[in-house]
């Protein structure tokens, strides 16, 4: 009798327990829930490299954001993942604007929420027309390639064009860039010692979507157009005061496209490359600034 009763509370104390274990889980997975309802998202920043390089462009301003609570993306354009010790592929004859835009906006709309893009030359055009379509909450052009309408020639970018001409017929390969052309292009205010080290990550690029975007006045496609009117979110348009391929006379143009949503800034000690190049902290820790200043906005 003692032994069935000793049993029954054994077994009575021990369902006490495992229902108390149940319980508990279920009250703290509750209060879980209901903290990260109320915690805000961690903050998206989508980073667009520009023409021949790719996503290591972005290494400084990937660990500075992330640094500060942001999940940065940097995608990698198309057939921008060979070296040029390597044979290009040459699927990027082909490749234009529209199909490296349609490759980033496929991975933004997997995401739970709007980003912010950040796009540098090659990269702030597609950011642009990302823009247009709704997909960010806000839009930082860097150094930024012109959509159509703004004319893309000046002086400087006619002789970084020619310095990087391989040969006469070259528009029917992909293209290739020369050290020469890379240095006085973007990579002058590089330290010495960084400059080669930077040429041989480059990668080649589509004859096409430079060509799109240099004679978009001949695009009957009108690959590179973006409807201003349809980019309401706030945009910030950034460029180095000593740029040779997108000058400041070209980026006050972009900006005041977009005039109703735009604010510019222009860094006296900067070039085209002002994503890398020494200082480039002065340019992220501005741009940042200018996200909390647009906080509710975005």
């Amino acid at each position: 009798m003692r032994k069935g009763m000793f049993n029954a509370t054994v077994s009575f104390i021990s369902f006490l327990i495992i229902l108390g274990v149940l319980c508990i889980p279920s009250n703290a997975l509750a209060e879980k829930a209901k903290d990260a309802a109320q915690k805000p998202k961690q903050p998206v920043v989508v980073m667009i490299h520009g023409m021949f390089v790719g996503p290591w462009c972005w290494d400084s301003y990937r660990n500075y954001f992330e640094q500060r609570g942001y999940r940065v993306i940097t995608p990698t354009l198309k057939y921008h993942d060979r070296p040029l010790s390597s044979p290009p592929n040459h699927l990027m004859m082909e490749t234009g604007i529209l199909d490296y835009v349609a490759d980033v906006e496929k991975e933004i709309r997997t995401l739970d929420q709007k980003p912010i893009i950040i796009g540098h030359s090659m990269g702030g055009l597609i950011a642009q027309i990302l823009a247009s379509k709704g997909l960010a909450r806000a839009t930082i052009l860097i150094a930024p390639a012109v959509p159509r309408g703004i004319n893309p020639i000046s002086w400087t970018g006619i002789k970084s064009f020619w310095m990087n001409r391989q040969r006469f017929g070259h528009w029917r390969e992909p293209l290739r860039p020369t050290f020469e052309g890379a240095l006085y292009s973007f990579l002058y205010l590089m330290p010495p010692n960084e400059q080669k080290k930077v040429f041989d990550k480059l990668t080649y690029e589509s004859p096409r979507a430079a060509w799109e975007i240099s004679f978009w006045y001949f695009d009957s496609h009108k690959a590179t157009y973006v409807d201003e009117s349809e980019v309401t979110c706030p945009i910030l348009t950034v460029v180095g005061a000593q740029d040779r391929l997108t000058p400041p006379s070209i980026a006050k143009k972009i900006h005041k496209k977009y005039k109703s949503v735009s604010t510019y800034r222009e860094f006296d000690r900067h070039s085209h490359f002002i994503i890398a190049e020494p200082g480039w902290e002065e340019v992220a820790q501005f741009i940042e600034a200018w996200i909390a200043e647009h906080k509710q906005r975005i």
